[in-house]
């Protein structure tokens, strides 16, 4: 295993939880094994007993690749925090199973981190969606000097998604940071928007962003993923737990598309006022958020994606290496 010759260890462990995906695990594993940082180790945790992707991680033969098959099924959430008990590095980048790096991620990112003025850096990268239309760099702005976390995830300030986003696969954090917030297990979703909520209210804490995509977050069709399960009674009482964590106006927001969007696509017409009361009575509205609330019930998701795709045409596209390693 390629080391550092500071501390005879790696400087990045990468941790990749899966589940019954061996094709698609095996092409993330080789996206972080071919990253110019040569000192790194990948820890993929297989989430319960799963020898089909065991015996296809077992085929790549890079003695920098650890596999760990748990016993049960524990969840995203433990089996991420199980790999960084797991991990040597003093970093940690996590990597879902679905995704993919472009070679100079880790890099980059160590570069940023090491270069940081906080404690304990957090950074995070633009990213590549790649959907059926075609591919996209998100998020289409950094953060704000002082912009409250909660706003920038959740406060839109137009009506096309992906304007403020920090995804998983992007993030770049010090063990030793991990290990005193881990990710709550109790969560099956928005488990990363909570770790960085709480993370961020720390005085340590810092968010910082390597300004180019080095990520390839890969939304199409047939990939099923437990941030696209629908289910917006989840989401409510996710925000609601996480109330205290957010302002006013990213607990509107929050409700406004997330919430709205996904009791829209079900035909839930029962949480129609119910849920725009919620935003405003805990909430702080701006018009933009009840146009955009409007927007989700009364305009079809189909309609909404083809006035989307007209003005992503006129956004930037992928650096010509992301084709390179496509599948």
């Amino acid at each position: 295993m390629p080391i550092s010759k500071e501390n005879n260890q790696p400087v990045v462990s990468v941790v990749i939880p899966t589940r019954n995906r061996p094709q698609i695990v095996v092409r993330g594993a080789k996206s972080a094994l071919s990253q110019t940082l040569q000192f790194i180790e990948v820890i993929v945790i297989v989430d319960g007993p799963d020898p089909q992707t065991v015996d296809a991680l077992s085929q790549i033969g890079d003695p920098r690749l650890r596999v760990i098959e748990l016993p049960k099924n524990i969840g995203p959430s433990g089996a991420r925090n199980t790999g960084v008990k797991e991990a040597k590095g003093t970093w940690i980048a996590f990597l879902d199973d679905d995704d993919q790096w472009l070679p100079q991620k880790l890099e980059r990112q160590l570069e940023v981190a090491n270069n940081s003025n906080s404690q304990f850096p957090v950074v995070a990268s633009r990213f590549i969606s790649r959907t059926p239309k075609g591919d996209f760099i998100c998020p289409r702005r950094l953060p704000q000097t002082s912009e409250p976390l909660s706003e920038y995830l959740f406060v839109r300030n137009s009506f096309f998604k992906g304007e403020g986003c920090i995804q998983t696969s992007t993030l770049f954090v010090k063990k030793e940071l991990m290990e005193k917030m881990p990710l709550e297990e109790k969560f099956d979703r928005h488990e990363d928007w909570e770790w960085l909520l709480r993370v961020s209210a720390m005085e340590n804490v810092r968010i910082e962003f390597v300004p180019e995509a080095m990520a390839i977050w890969h939304s199409e069709m047939g990939i099923k993923r437990l941030s696209n399960v629908n289910d917006w009674k989840y989401s409510l009482d996710w925000i609601r737990s996480t109330r205290n964590l957010v302002t006013p106006k990213a607990y509107s927001g929050f409700i406004a598309t997330i919430v709205s969007h996904s009791a829209s696509l079900v035909g839930d017409w029962k949480a129609f006022f119910p849920l725009l009361w919620e935003a405003i009575r805990w909430g702080k509205p701006r018009p933009i958020d009840i146009c955009l609330y409007l927007t989700m019930w009364l305009i079809p998701q189909d309609l909404r994606q083809r006035i989307r795709s007209v003005f992503n045409k006129n956004s930037k596209k992928q650096p010509a290496v992301l084709k390179e390693i496509s599948p």
